[in-house]
């Protein structure tokens, strides 16, 4: 299976065309969206982001981010395409969803404690799914900042500690770009799609491991 992977759009609808211009040429099974699909804006904003994947007329799935409108979460909920405290099933592969970050000290629009966190992901997490996160897990090479300070979740980094799961998908950091490994896991920060960075993964779907990772730019 093939994933294509973005985050932190921020509202860049011309940034948001590019990408789905350049992903035509690519042959994919399902594209995932980590979150911060406007820069602190509603779901009037959200949605005319969305609308441009929902054109594209391939599967897909998001998580609202730290940034995203209140209402933001609605709106994917509505349209059948929110993994926020949910699990689906893709070709035979389990995928869950949390959204929003951790506590952070600029008292953004969704915001969860580490309990919040790790029982959001307890609760939906079955064996061999991969997670879809807005926010990276702590002291990894995809939540360090500009200051060299690690922003991540305590929470999901024990939950992966514990849990082993294949993948992870993040963004939340936009200069963390890259991909790390927490024992047998894999976690991926594509990059911001703001500044057309996005990711391509091969999924494994029978034995649940990730084959390939390519970290893209246009």
């Amino acid at each position: 299976m093939r994933i294509v992977a973005v985050t932190d759009i921020h509202g860049r609808g011309n940034k948001a065309r590019e990408f789905l211009e350049n992903i035509k040429e690519e042959t994919f099974d399902l594209l995932l969206i980590a979150g911060d699909l406007t820069h602190f804006r509603g779901r009037e904003a959200a949605y005319n982001i969305i609308k441009e994947f929902i054109n594209l007329g391939e599967p897909f799935y998001a998580v609202m981010g730290n940034c995203d409108g209140r209402d933001v979460l609605e709106m994917l909920e509505e349209l059948n395409i929110s993994l926020h405290d949910r699990r689906v099933e893709f070709k035979n592969v389990g995928i869950i969803g949390i959204g929003g970050s951790n506590i952070t000290p600029f008292s953004t629009i969704w915001e969860f404690s580490e309990e919040e966190i790790w029982e959001i992901l307890i609760n939906n997490y079955q064996d061999g799914d991969i997670i879809l996160s807005h926010v990276p897990p702590k002291n990894t090479k995809v939540d360090k900042t500009f200051v060299g300070t690690h922003a991540g979740s305590k929470a999901l980094r024990r939950f992966i500690e514990e849990k082993q799961p294949p993948l992870v998908i993040c963004g939340h950091i936009h200069e963390a770009i890259g991909i790390d490994e927490i024992g047998r896991t894999l976690i991926v920060n594509p990059g911001p799609l703001s500044r057309g960075h996005y990711a391509i993964i091969d999924f494994d779907e029978n034995e649940k491991k990730v084959k390939d990772i390519t970290l893209e730019r246009f």
